[in-house]
């Protein structure tokens, strides 16, 4: 009997959920999260000025 459509997915997302992610993209990530952060900062000097 073939697994359904439900557990290939599980089977698939969990294979998925358990690779490594790339160096380069988490570079990106915390990039791009610092960037966030100093958007925020510079929005809240502006507002309180």
């Amino acid at each position: 009997m073939t697994p359904g459509i439900a557990e290939q997915l599980r089977q698939f997302y969990r294979a998925v959920q358990d690779e490594a992610i790339p160096d380069r993209f988490l570079s990106l990530l915390e990039k791009l999260d610092q960037a966030e952060k100093n958007a925020d900062q510079t929005t809240r000097v502006k507002d309180s000025a």
